[in-house]
């Protein structure tokens, strides 16, 4: 299959999505691309990220997270005279990341979080401050709180953190964590009352109050962790929402989407929707991990070795923005789409993508659909923003990456799952896919171009 697409000077305005309105039973809380024009943190342009330093800040994710699945690492204990919170800075610069709104404290302060499958803490920025980044909403007060307290060090909370201390002076919990670019939190363990919505409310969760923050996370107040681990809003929830969540992800230039708690009400109505199994990885069982069977270019399903794919698996990942491939994959990938696309001039690579086009006096273009095949014979169909990256009003790349060696893990990005209705049964060992979850307006590029779905076709209508 094939999407066509028109080239005109027209603006689109508009937005869409499927409306999902049934609350009994599920939480819903809506979601926006932390650049995108609905997100209040993208108010000074001036801050958005370049192209350049967004994908920096990818591939510092990937290489972290590739650094965590190949080997255990040992626990990492802080001792009480050994605690340090370093002063020194992060980078202060912008991510592909979304983000969600919930509420914190007594009374309530809402703090906009990005959310992220692949982390088990949840931390906020607290008062007072020994290193913090800016960010958009007042920097939280503990002592401000009614409900807030800090634990003791022989909590079992305490002990489920793998990088924790103890200030001894007043048998605190203090915690650590460092992430694969060089951004780092550090502060106190605590619980709080925790806000999802007003009538879900969750006194004494547990999270990190961090008071020494520096790097990627700018704007934001924090971060929501959605993996694996007990400590994770997924465990601490696990009660009420039985280990279920879901989420569809927007496209940047799209109103917004969804991050869903529970079952009754939610995707899981989706005619579209299959399930693949989930599996587990020793090394990193918070991950989720998934099998990838085979892909699709057009009608053409590529000539990849299963065992490409299963010895060193794949994880899906929501703060990871690019789909990175095993060599042999994404080779195979590339020459599919190249060949599909000899009509139009490639041009010099940018950044971590190296098949580029520049469409400069073509008034229409014609680009293959692409499909990830997972086990249970699952098909998902990618967006035409997870196919192609624009990055001028003129030229785009293919939007995906590879891996620099084939033992290293496979990541489904979040610029690839743009759209999808994306359903965590954590309990029930399975991840699901569905199709057009969120899916009008698609994006290109910020501001820049639009695709709009029309008669079964993509039209690209530039607007700059």
């Amino acid at each position: 299959m094939w999407s066509v697409v028109r080239l005109s000077q027209v603006k689109v305005v508009g937005s869409g999505g499927r409306n999902r309105d049934d609350q009994s039973k599920k939480e819903t809380l809506k979601v926006v691309h932390k650049h995108g024009p609905c997100s209040h943190l993208n108010e000074d342009q001036a801050s958005t990220p370049t192209l350049a330093e967004i994908m920096s800040n990818d591939q510092s994710r990937v290489n972290s997270l590739q650094k965590r699945l190949r080997a255990k690492s040992d626990e990492n204990v802080f001792e009480s005279s050994k605690v340090t919170l370093p002063t020194e800075s992060g980078k202060l610069i912008g991510t592909g990341n979304y983000v969600v709104t919930l509420g914190f404290g007594t009374p309530k302060k809402d703090l906009t979080l990005i959310f992220d499958t692949g982390s088990d803490v949840t931390w906020i920025q607290c008062q007072p401050c020994i290193s913090c980044y800016q960010q958009q909403e007042p920097i939280f007060n503990p002592s401000k709180s009614q409900t807030y307290k800090n634990l003791t060090c022989n909590t079992p909370q305490c002990s489920q953190l793998q990088r924790r201390g103890c200030f001894t002076k007043t048998n605190t919990c203090i915690y650590g964590v460092d992430y694969g670019d060089g951004s780092f939190t550090r502060g106190f363990f605590a619980t709080e009352t925790l806000t999802l919505t007003g009538s879900d409310v969750f006194p004494n969760f547990t999270f990190g109050c961090g008071v020494n923050n520096q790097g990627l996370f700018r704007g934001s107040a924090g971060l929501l962790s959605l993996g694996r681990n007990p400590l994770s809003l997924v465990g601490q929830t696990a009660s009420k929402y039985g280990n279920y969540f879901s989420y569809c992800l927007p496209t940047f230039s799209s109103s917004s989407g969804t991050l869903v708690f529970g079952k009754e009400g939610g995707p899981t109505n989706s005619a579209s929707l299959k399930f693949t199994p989930l599996s587990t990885n020793s090394n990193e069982p918070s991950s989720y991990f998934i099998q990838v069977d085979a892909i699709k270019v057009g009608e053409q399903t590529l000539s990849i070795s299963p065992s490409v794919f299963s010895n060193s698996g794949t994880i899906i990942d929501s703060g990871t923005v690019v789909t990175r491939l095993q060599p042999e994959a994404y080779s195979a990938l590339r020459t599919s789409f190249w060949q599909q696309m000899m009509n139009y001039t490639m041009t010099q690579g940018v950044s971590l993508f190296d098949t580029c086009y520049n469409f400069s006096g073509h008034d229409t273009v014609v680009v293959p659909h692409i499909y990830f095949l997972f086990a249970g014979d699952v098909e998902a169909p990618l967006d035409f923003s997870g196919i192609l990256f624009s990055t001028s009003p003129t030229q785009a790349c293919l939007a995906f990456a590879g891996n620099s060696d084939a033992s290293e893990v496979g990541i489904f990005g979040n610029l690839q799952q743009q759209t999808l209705d994306v359903v965590y049964d954590v309990a029930g060992g399975k991840l699901g896919f569905g199709t057009e979850g969120c899916s009008t307006p698609y994006s290109l590029q910020w501001g820049q171009m639009t695709p709009l779905k029309k008669n079964n076709q993509l039209v690209l209508q530039c607007w700059i």
